[in-house]
């Protein structure tokens, strides 16, 4: 029988007064922040830019983007394998410098072909990578408070959709999208890559600390009771795949309505500017629910918000293919808000929940290919839906059937049960 691993001494953890995880949930918390460059919601405040310079179609373009996103989403699994080998501290290092390096590339894009491959360096790394790792090192941190600790967390993500665009907008007009890229790489490079480096630690019984807070000796252990599934056995349960079909759902539909956000509004008669006027609201609401979602997970259901999650997905889609006037922007930022901001949590903290830490990056860096292929399908469906049929409507309607079957088979899984003999 192995003996325990010997306990890691760590000036800077025990320096803190309190429980050290709320410094990861912090740094996590900047990290989710950081991602927005490689995220949908950054790159369509680019899109109208690239398109006019380069002088490419949007269908080019959302070709180009479903190729780099799939892309992409083939080196996931190896992230995941990295972060569980690695751990954190090392992968949050090597993930975020190259994520500045692949805004930096952007500042070089002269045609299609450099193009894409900045869109892959920018899905795998920002959309990918660096939220994987940063939504990591809190589940290794938290179990007990889980859904608060990833709530909190998740804060950073969702403020960053307020925050970022408009400052994106400014400084592609005031500098170019080209030069624009380069000032968000370097904002990377100085706020996580050295943050993560100094702060990011793996588990903390590593450190003679239990999760959630406390001394491991004289207390009931919270991962006493932890199920550890390995990828092969958590791949066998319905609840991981109820977990991934709605994770599709939203990568797929949300990032086509994010990434063709200006133009389906623009078709309804919306203006650039009210357009922009829907990240506000959205971002402010989506960050409270994130924390109301968090703090709600320790005590209700998590199939009861994938519920809320999948109505407020098929009202959001309705909305996006009516709106008119900056009203209707407005409550569609809201209502969408309530969708992202209430799934973020769940997403981020449920294959912890059920599956256990030990194998945890190998399993979500599977589940980020997923879902990250799927973010890779939507915007050319829509594309090529608008080119069919001549209106996003259409589309929208046929694709409401997919959150709609997630809604129907949510309440008919079992709960996952770690076999006796693996």
């Amino acid at each position: 029988m192995s003996s325990p691993p010997e306990v890691i001494r760590s000036s800077i953890v025990q320096r803190f007064p309190f429980f050290y995880g709320w410094v990861i949930l912090l740094v996590g918390a900047l990290g989710t922040f950081m991602t927005v460059p490689g995220q949908t919601v950054g790159i369509s405040v680019f899109l109208d830019s690239i398109i006019a310079d380069l002088g490419i179609t949007r269908t080019t373009a959302s070709l180009l983007y479903t190729l780099a996103t799939l892309v992409a989403s083939l080196g996931l699994p190896f992230v995941g394998r990295a972060i569980d080998s690695w751990g954190p501290r090392i992968a949050v290092v090597v993930i975020s410098g190259l994520f500045a390096l692949a805004c930096g590339f952007m500042g070089l894009v002269v045609g299609p072909v450099l193009l894409f491959v900045g869109f892959v360096l920018l899905r795998w790394l920002g959309q990918g990578s660096l939220p994987m790792v940063s939504m990591h090192g809190v589940n290794l941190w938290f179990i007990r408070r889980r859904g608060l600790a990833v709530g909190l967390a998740g804060v950073g993500f969702m403020l960053s959709f307020t925050v970022l665009p408009p400052v994106i907008d400014y400084l592609i007009q005031n500098l170019g999208w080209r030069n624009a890229y380069v000032v968000l790489g370097g904002l990377v490079a100085i706020t996580i890559l050295p943050l993560g480096a100094i702060f990011f630690r793996t588990r903390p019984e590593r450190f003679g600390l239990e999760p959630d807070g406390g001394h491991r000796p004289g207390q009931t252990s919270a991962s006493a009771s932890e199920q550890n599934f390995t990828l092969n056995q958590a791949s066998r349960t319905g609840i991981f795949w109820l977990y991934v079909a709605a994770g599709f759902c939203l990568a797929m539909i949300g990032t086509a309505m994010g990434f063709h956000h200006y133009d389906i509004l623009t078709q309804n008669g919306v203006t650039r500017s009210v357009a922009t006027t829907a990240f506000g609201a959205l971002g402010i609401v989506a960050a409270s629910a994130n924390l109301i979602t968090g703090a709600l997970l320790d005590r209700l259901p998590y199939r009861l918000f994938l519920g809320i999650q999948m109505v407020m997905m098929i009202v959001s889609m309705f909305l996006m293919g009516t709106v008119t006037e900056i009203s209707g922007v407005i409550l569609y930022g809201i209502v969408t808000g309530v969708m992202l901001g209430s799934f973020m949590p769940v997403s981020a903290s449920v294959y912890a929940k059920f599956f256990g830490r030990k194998h945890l990056g190998t399993i979500k860096g599977t589940t980020s290919t997923i879902g990250v292929a799927a973010s890779a399908l939507g915007p050319l469906v829509f594309s090529l839906g608008y080119d069919l049929m001549g209106s996003y409507v259409p589309v929208l309607i046929i694709t409401a059937f997919f959150p709609l079957a997630v809604l129907v088979a949510a309440p008919l899984v079992r709960l996952p049960k770690l076999p006796e003999n693996p």
